[in-house]
């Protein structure tokens, strides 16, 4: 199988590159190699390659920026999904495509499912959503919803910031008010795989570690991880000023991504195993 992963560079794609290599020929496409917002640079890449699969890490994910620059998040994060499904479409391949929690309002009180209506209440958001139906162009496509990713080579993430300022003792301040399911990378690659390799169902999943918790709780699991105590400062987000509305309460159900035969790892044992293999 041949697959084509743009924003290989990213989190996400980096993880995907690197763990799908033995699995299959990988062409890597960061934004160096290919501006996907270009209709016909997409177009002739993928008339050039002709790959089975092309799964799609690239984003806009400022979100605060977005604000300010929606023509850029719009761009990038919905017409450029346009193009690559409508790449897809013409060569027959399959199309993944990684959403967001943000595409939902946060005043739900249990994990949302992919039969809620998505509520985007923000420039961001509202981009997602529209590259979700986008993605729908490709016959053959997956719309997968990720969030508060970690792992993979960057070390970028929320958990990352938490992990090292735990390791150096110093404070750490985290929403209490914020409930997410956190989602591995690695977990993510993997399921992503075994949706295409057994043929699921196409269309949206909630491609998430299972589980549920606040940010509080979730620097108290990074804690006994790593066998120190935390020095978790807790804030609201109503304290913090941002520009863009964040969903308070963002947890995913990934029940329907179960009936589809892959069932995820909780959250405390993905974070367990990652936070193993750092320094």
């Amino acid at each position: 199988m041949k697959v084509v992963v743009t924003g290989a560079a990213g989190q996400l794609g980096a993880a995907i590159a690197a763990t799908w290599r033995d699995r299959a020929d990988i062409v890597p496409a960061p934004r160096a190699a290919l501006d996907i917002a270009d209709p016909r640079a997409v177009d002739a890449l993928v008339a050039r390659e002709r790959p089975d699969a092309i799964v799609n890490c690239a984003a806009y994910n400022d979100v605060d920026g977005a604000e300010d620059h929606a023509v850029d998040a719009i761009t990038v994060n919905a017409l450029a999904v346009r193009a690559l499904a409508r790449a897809a479409a013409d060569t027959g391949a399959v199309f993944v495509h990684y959403g967001t929690d943000f595409v939902f309002d946060g005043r739900a009180d249990r994990p949302y499912t992919e039969e809620d209506e998505p509520a985007p209440q923000s420039v961001y958001a509202s981009s997602k959503l529209l590259g979700e139906w986008f993605a729908a162009d490709a016959p053959r496509y997956y719309a997968l919803r990720v969030e508060s990713l970690f792992g993979g080579a960057h070390r970028r993430s929320s958990v990352d910031r938490i992990a090292d300022l735990i390791r150096a003792g110093e404070p750490a301040r985290v929403f209490t008010d914020r409930t997410v399911t956190p989602s591995y990378v690695a977990d993510v690659a993997d399921a992503t795989w075994r949706l295409m390799d057994t043929h699921a169902p196409f269309g949206v999943y909630h491609c998430v570690n299972t589980g549920v918790t606040t940010w509080f709780e979730l620097g108290r699991a990074i804690g006994r991880c790593l066998g120190v105590e935390p020095d978790l400062v807790p804030v609201q987000m109503a304290d913090i000023a941002m520009k863009a509305r964040r969903p308070l309460y963002a947890a995913l159900s990934n029940e329907k991504l179960a009936r589809a035969g892959v069932a995820m790892p909780g959250w405390e044992d993905a974070l367990g195993r990652y936070l193993s293999r750092e320094p």
